[in-house]
């Protein structure tokens, strides 16, 4: 006698005889379908040596009841009581007035009796993600280093404006962070690689500015005016350069997948603050540092070799 779970949540008792017709080793698939009838059902599947077995037994024990039982830990149960309505071999169907559910539950426990040993956890362990948060670590320590080396660069080789590009820059991460924070993104380290590419994105903006002031400065341009100058005509080269990358990132955004889209996304969220950082936030320092001289004399900017000096 064997338990079988009812229905109704309750338990019922199946007796059977000792008799075994077939072992879960003859099972080779079973699946939810449904019958001719459109009602749901198990379709089963045996191997060759069961469809010939179960094809004597059938033929010889119709309209008589068929149990398939499942054992675990030397405990069987019932799972299945089903009456012969004919004879058939290796390929059947177990039908009656099942739910998909409950069609989808019988197929999975037939199928686990199918297993060449039965499956017992032996041991449990929680292994926290210490190899991704160590390479987050260094992900954020390497764009931490790249910060210093660029500005370092920049403060030797462009003095005052160069501290104020570094100023900029550290406002263009600010920002991006905040914008990551408000879509609340999930920071990965294809994220943290595309904020290493913005830095020097970001810098090459600058750079392209303070160039551009030094040549206006170099043509005998009064300081003020080599400043106003170098601000506006270097913008339609900063925006063309990151129009075209904007374009780049837009299509990883539309084609990629996975670490590619989130690549993406702060790739392009960072060529937007990058832009208005390097133009807006820079010249506002500017203007702070150097806009109240009525009459400005020079500008921090580094060597700006002239044409004829002596070298």
């Amino acid at each position: 006698v064997y338990p079988e779970n009812s229905r109704s949540g309750g338990v019922s008792n199946v007796p059977v005889k000792k008799q075994v017709i077939l072992t879960g080793e003859r099972f080779e698939t079973a699946q939810a379908s449904f019958d001719d009838s459109n009602r749901p059902a198990v379709a089963v599947k045996l191997d060759a040596t069961g469809g010939r077995i179960m094809r004597t037994v059938t033929r010889e024990n119709l309209k008589k009841l068929m149990v398939i039982l499942l054992f675990e830990k030397g405990r069987g149960e019932a799972i299945s009581v089903a009456t012969i309505q004919g004879e058939f071999g290796d390929r059947f169907q177990i039908t009656g007035q099942f739910s998909p559910h409950e069609t989808n539950t019988l197929a999975i426990l037939i199928r686990s009796g199918a297993l060449a040993a039965p499956m017992e956890i032996i041991e449990e362990r929680v292994i926290g993600p210490s190899l991704g948060a160590e390479n987050i670590e260094k992900g954020f320590d390497s764009t931490l280093w790249g910060f210093v080396a660029i500005a370092v660069f920049m403060v030797f080789y462009y003095a005052a404006f160069g501290f104020i590009s570094t100023t900029a820059l550290a406002a263009n991460l600010l920002f991006l962070i905040a914008l990551l924070s408000l879509l609340q993104a999930t920071l990965t380290l294809p994220g943290i690689a595309a904020i290493a590419l913005t830095l020097g994105m970001a810098i090459d903006a600058n750079v392209l500015i303070n160039e551009r002031i030094r040549e206006e400065l170099r043509n005998g341009v009064t300081p003020q005016a080599a400043i106003a100058a170098g601000y506006e005509r270097a913008w339609a080269t900063i925006l063309d350069s990151n129009i075209t990358t904007l374009i780049a990132g837009i299509a990883l955004l539309v084609f990629g997948s996975g670490p590619v889209r989130g690549f993406a996304v702060v790739h392009c969220l960072g060529i937007l603050t990058s832009m208005f950082s390097a133009v807006v936030v820079s010249r506002a320092i500017v203007n702070m540092v150097y806009g109240r001289a009525r009459k400005l004399e020079k500008v921090s900017i580094g060597t700006v070799w002239k044409p004829g000096a002596n070298l």
